[in-house]
């Protein structure tokens, strides 16, 4: 493999725990905001948005992953009953990808969809749907029998 597809690799790797860390933050704030009655402000707007900024810089990292991979393009160009067959190939090539496109429109809902609210409980209720759901696509999309840490070919279990 190629240095630059194993540094893409990495990045996308690593960054999938910022991204993972900040969608549970963001969910739960949100939550707890809006079950416990608290007054919506400033901090609450920037870990929506700088949740919605970390999605997007994996989702770049993503689609130059998707271009590159043998997983991507390269392996729905083999066809849709190989890449069906093949666990990796169908997982990587449409399962991750339509889980993961789905998380970038629900954390940029519910980064925007608060701003349009004037009461702090619809603000947070507003924000907490789209950050819930998008925590439990991620949750789900993350391939986990895949090693947790890879770094330029050197993995942790």
């Amino acid at each position: 493999m190629s240095f630059f597809y194993e540094l893409l690799l990495s990045l996308h790797n690593i960054w999938r725990w910022v991204v993972l860390v900040l969608a549970i933050v963001a969910a739960a704030t949100a939550l707890i905001g809006w079950f416990g009655k608290r007054q919506w402000g400033e901090r609450d707007r920037k870990i929506g948005l700088f949740t919605a900024m970390s999605i997007d810089i994996q989702l770049l990292l993503g689609a130059l992953l998707y271009i590159f991979s043998e997983y991507g393009i390269k392996g729905l160009s083999k066809g849709m009953e190989f890449v069906s067959a093949n666990r990796d190939y169908r997982f990587f090539g449409l399962e991750h990808l339509v889980y993961m496109v789905v998380v970038v429109v629900l954390a940029h809902l519910g980064s925007i969809l608060p701003r349009r609210a004037q009461e702090s409980t619809k603000k947070f209720m507003r924000a907490a749907i789209p950050f819930t759901l998008m925590l439990l696509l991620i949750i789900i999309g993350i391939p986990w029998w895949r090693p947790l840490l890879r770094v330029f070919g050197l993995t942790l279990p």
